[in-house]
């Protein structure tokens, strides 16, 4: 038996460290209580990893994955020297250093530098200056012994796979989203310009520095590094240079672009320019350094500061195998950072690069990359990551689903997708095995409604806040699997579509299939929002809540591609984007935006308070990248007394911050079981059963009239265990085995739907449901018909509604149970769906007034089924028969085994009976939009001369009453059609109760 998931216990703050000094506490977890304790000291760096068991690499069928802790050696061992060197006084550094760390470090500073800046500076500081290379080859070292080695430098040289270029000498520092890269690569380039302009020949120090990033966001907000601005740059803003030394900054020089700038130009172009006559030949090294580095080349060996580094990576070679079944995203990723690193390797060939640092939230290898997932890369020598970010309070804290109303030990939205992709129907699924777009929706609109309307407090807050506050609406940020889920969510909350605005004269035979297209126009239309919340996220004309990232266009836009800036569509959305939150600015109303995958890094919003994910999520490096998006802090100040900065939250549903070790054992092949036959008897031909094959249903209505039959009627149950009303969060800050329970800190929030509940109101879901039903009935709009009611799409709607909505009324008051939930739970997309579906099952004419009856549409190809066609082989248990023409009854549980025996014996009443296996007998029905098939278990032909479908069935769900309902309407159907007899429908729950049921009938 599995054990029980280990609760973990709340503590009184998640806030420990101050964010000013080395951290003096950490939060540990015991994996066998889930009590928290404060540790004192710091926490050992370390990273989670994912591996493979030795079972499965020896060809198990299953992949098991485990994920793990372990230590960055080389990170703690440099962490103590950097600190042993700091309380030194930072001896053996140069006066011009010593007098910048001073000055960095000052109390009275009007915005004090994090630790974690600070530690990452000084420690890129102590490796290049006191322990870099000599002009004889050694490595420089401090009086006292240090426990970063020579040997360990060893592993930050990044070899090029071509031995023509020499090693890249790198050095990574992990910092968390949010901690402050920026203001480090500051310090990085104020401490080699004035060392090099103090002393001229000193060449440890670059006077020219080459910053490279991902994208044009990042690559506009980086200007502030340039060092020919006046006020504002960082080195004024953050005061970065002592007044003695503000002349000594401004002799260097800093070029701020993108991983693209590395791109090899075209044989035949420069600059951008084609040549069509001219055969220019291939870029030398020295030509490509020099083109692209302009009047830093002169100035080399440079400094390269690479910001979101881990992207700067060399993809290991891979299988062609492997190759087949990367993704293209992979294959997209695999391609950038080749150029972007290849880039870096014909700068050093040509002018030298004498100090490389990379800096990055997430310094490890990414899926696809040719090395494992979630590895660290090897020359990272600093970490800070989001746990320590956590407890010294400088970025705002991912609050986790940790428990909720359904009572199962991992919470519904905490592993979203899971659940919404389990056990879903093949029709639910397009071809590729991706869920349906609006299967996604329905099974995640709880989710969203909830999280919504938690949205809808902090809104109200905000905007009730005194006038001096400020008022930047928050934001939901909604991350899905693809394009098209983003666009229906999209859809879904802001209300808006588009649809092809086509000219009169599309038609045109004569005219061009190109210039057809061009001339299309994208129609947008606004409707409702359907998060109950239209004030908040619908759009309208000129008013844009919602937005969707289109990330191929951005894309585009981001790589500065002379093509693309003619989209100007796409530059407004990209201006959009990157405004959100900032008032004056085009994005300052932006309450909700929808993407795919992740945000374009680079982005800076401060007000991101809910986030959502609608996707996959296989590592931890893939949950920090996505939420990351969303925890730059929106206050700095800190508690004058403890120096704590105020805690900030982000409510974070559907992405697992901790991925559950699956521990599988190997299986054993059972020993082979006999091969049994079961077949119809020829001599027991009497004993047969025939039946119709049915596809549909079609009726005709005349005035029209119609009618439910509320005794047969199936109810619906609401599933609080299933769809959860509310939800607890905590601060996750570590990784125990148990997934969501696996870290928390702080008191539990709860979230639920209260703001959704005062939204909403019974009578208008009931009205809605009406509506569609008759929509569904007379095939109006986007609605499909009910199938074969075509001859229904003349008929007056006005006439249909009002017996519709009795109807609907009279079925919540008597046949839905609601749990003890509030009633605008009906109101979620999986109900009002169910309660159509059985409606539309249920509503039949009303023949008491003249209209005709609901009819069978039969199998064209085989109109009537026949025991006489049974004849199949099984390894499963049987059991032989004596009234019934097939030979034997499969036995899948004692339920079968139990029923056939009373249904041998029942003599006064039973003629004969057979197992509905390898199922003969399908009856169709529609459930949450999908069609199946319900395969019942026995059909009784009782002597009497009626037929029973027979069910055995203990506990059963909803689909399970979806099922019986269509029953009852085949059996309706059947008998109006009056072919093949009197047919009925009966459920056994428990198989001691067969005999008098049977008795019954």
């Amino acid at each position: 038996m599995p054990e029980e998931p280990v609760l973990i216990q709340p503590v009184e703050s998640p806030v420990i460290c101050k964010p000013y000094y080395e951290p003096t506490h950490y939060w540990e977890y015991d994996r066998a209580t889930g009590r928290a304790a404060k540790r004192p000291g710091r926490r050992p760096a370390a990273y989670w990893y994912k591996f493979v068991d030795a079972e499965s690499r020896r060809g198990q069928l299953t992949l098991e994955l485990e994920e793990d802790r372990r230590e960055l050696v080389l990170v703690n061992r440099i962490r103590a020297d950097v600190k042993r060197w700091r309380e030194s006084g930072w001896e053996g550094a140069t006066n011009v250093t010593k007098d910048l760390l001073r000055h960095w470090w000052r109390k009275d500073r009007a915005r004090r530098f994090f630790f974690c800046q600070m530690e990452a500076a000084e420690t890129i500081l102590f490796l290049s200056e006191i322990r870099g290379l000599r002009k004889d080859g050694s490595r420089g070292k401090p009086r006292w012994t240090p426990q970063f080695t020579d040997r360990d430098f060893e592993g930050m040289s990044d070899r090029s796979f071509d031995p023509a270029y020499p090693p890249l000498s790198r050095i990574g520092c992990k910092m968390a989203t949010g901690s402050g890269k920026t203001v480090v690569m500051a310090m990085l380039i104020t401490w080699a310009f004035c060392n090099r302009a103090r002393v001229p020949s000193d060449e440890r120090f670059p006077n020219a520095a080459l910053v490279c990033c991902p994208n044009l966001t990042i690559k506009e907000r980086l200007q502030v590094l340039r060092t020919d601005r006046r006020g504002d740059d960082y080195y004024t803003q953050f005061d970065l240079v002592p007044p003695q030394y503000r002349d000594l900054l401004r002799t260097g020089k800093v070029l701020v672009t993108n991983w693209h700038f590395f791109a090899p130009e075209s044989e035949h172009s420069e600059g951008g320019r084609g040549y069509a006559v001219v055969k220019k030949g291939e870029e030398t090294d020295e030509g490509f350094a020099k083109s692209r580095l302009g009047e830093l080349f002169e100035r080399g060996p440079i400094m390269v500061l690479n910001d979101e580094g881990h992207h700067a990576y060399r993809p290991a070679p891979i299988s062609e195998k492997e190759a087949k079944v990367t993704s293209a995203e992979a294959k997209k990723e695999r391609e950038e950072a080749t150029i972007w690193v290849q880039g870096l390797d014909r700068i050093n060939g040509a002018c030298g690069i004498r100090l490389c640092v990379d800096l990055s939230a997430t310094p490890f290898y990414i899926k696809g990359s040719g090395y494992p997932e979630g590895e660290p890369f090897p020359w990272i020598v600093s970490d800070f990551g989001l746990v320590d970010a956590i407890e010294s309070g400088i970025t705002k804290i991912p609050r986790l689903p940790v428990s909720d109303t359904t009572g199962q030990p991992d919470p519904r939205y905490f592993r979203l997708w899971r659940n919404i992709t389990k056990d879903l129907a093949p029709a639910q699924r397009l071809s590729n095995r991706r869920p349906k777009p609006d299967v996604v929706w329905e099974r995640a609109q709880d989710a969203l409604v909830q999280l919504a309307g938690e949205y809808k407090k902090t809104f109200e807050a905000i905007q009730q806040a005194s006038d001096t506050a400020l008022k930047a609406p928050p934001v939901m940020i909604v991350v899905c699997d693809n394009t098209d889920i983003a666009q229906v969510f999209f859809e879904s909350v802001s209300g808006q579509t588009e649809t092809e605005d086509i000219p009169d004269d599309a038609d045109d035979e004569d005219e061009e299939p190109t210039s057809r297209r061009k001339r299309l126009k994208m129609r947008v239309s606004y409707g409702a929002s359907k998060t109950s919340f239209p004030e908040l996220f619908q759009n309208d004309q000129g008013r844009l809540y919602t937005i969707r990232i289109d990330s191929k266009r951005l894309e585009r836009i981001e790589s500065e591609d002379p093509d693309a800036t003619r989209d100007e569509a796409a530059k407004a959305l990209r201006e959009v984007v990157n405004t959100v939150g900032k008032s004056g600015k085009p994005g300052q109303d932006v309450r909700c935006v929808v993407s795919v995958a992740m945000l374009t890094e680079g982005w800076d919003a401060s007000n991101v308070t809910h986030i959502l994910g609608v996707r996959a999520f296989g590592s931890q490096l893939l949950c920090e990248q996505v939420v990351g998006r969303g925890l730059r802090r929106m206050n700095y100040t800190p508690d004058p007394q403890s120096e704590l900065l105020p805690e900030e939250y982000v409510d974070v549903y559907g992405i697992p911050f901790s991925v559950i070790p699956y521990k599988g054992k190997p299986s054993r092949t059972p020993p082979d079981r006999p091969v049994n036959h079961v077949y119809a008897l020829p001599e027991r031909a009497a004993y047969e059963v025939r039946f119709p094959n049915v596809e549909g249903y079609v009726y005709a209505l005349r005035r029209p009239s119609i009618k439910a039959d509320f005794t047969t009627l199936e109810r619906l149950v609401l599933e609080p265990e299933q769809t959860p009303t509310a939800t607890f969060l905590r601060v996750v800050t570590d990784h125990l085995e148990g997934g969501a329970r696996g870290g928390g800190l702080g008191e539990y929030v709860e979230h639920n739907r209260s703001e959704y509940y005062a939204q909403r109101h019974l009578q208008e879901i009931e009205f809605e449901i009406a509506r569609q039903i008759v929509a569904a009935l007379v095939g109006e709009g986007s609605q499909s018909p009910v199938k074969g009611s075509a001859r229904t799409r003349g008929l007056a709607r006005h006439e249909l509604f009002p017996q519709v909505l009795r109807i609907v009324r009279r079925y919540v008051r008597q046949k839905v149970d609601f749990r003890d939930v509030h009633p605008c739970e009906l109101g979620l997309e999986k109900y009002v769906r169910r309660i159509k579906e059985r409606l539309l099952d249920a509503i039949v004419p009303d023949e008491q007034k003249g209209e005709m009856p609901i009819l069978p549409i039969l199998n064209r190809y085989k109109s009537i089924g026949t025991t006489a066609d049974v004849d199949f082989t099984t390894k499963r248990n049987v059991h032989s028969t004596q009234r019934s023409h097939v030979s034997a009854v499969v036995l899948d549980s004692s339920w079968e085994q139990t029923a056939a025996f009373h249904l041998e014996r029942q003599t006064d009443h039973v003629f004969c009976y057979v197992r509905n296996d390898r199922p003969f007998l399908l009856i169709p029905y529609e459930y949450e939009g999908v069609q199946h098939h319900f395969e019942p278990d026995y059909l009784v032909r009782l002597k009497n001369g009626k037929t029973v479908v027979l069910e055995m069935k203990g506990e059963e769900n909803d689909q399970d009453r979806a099922k019986h309902q269509a029953a009852r309407r085949w059996v309706a159907s059947v008998n109006n059609w009056g072919r093949l007899g009197v047919w009925d429908f009966a459920v056994c729950r428990d198989p001691q109760w067969l005999p008098r049921l049977i008795a019954q009938l």
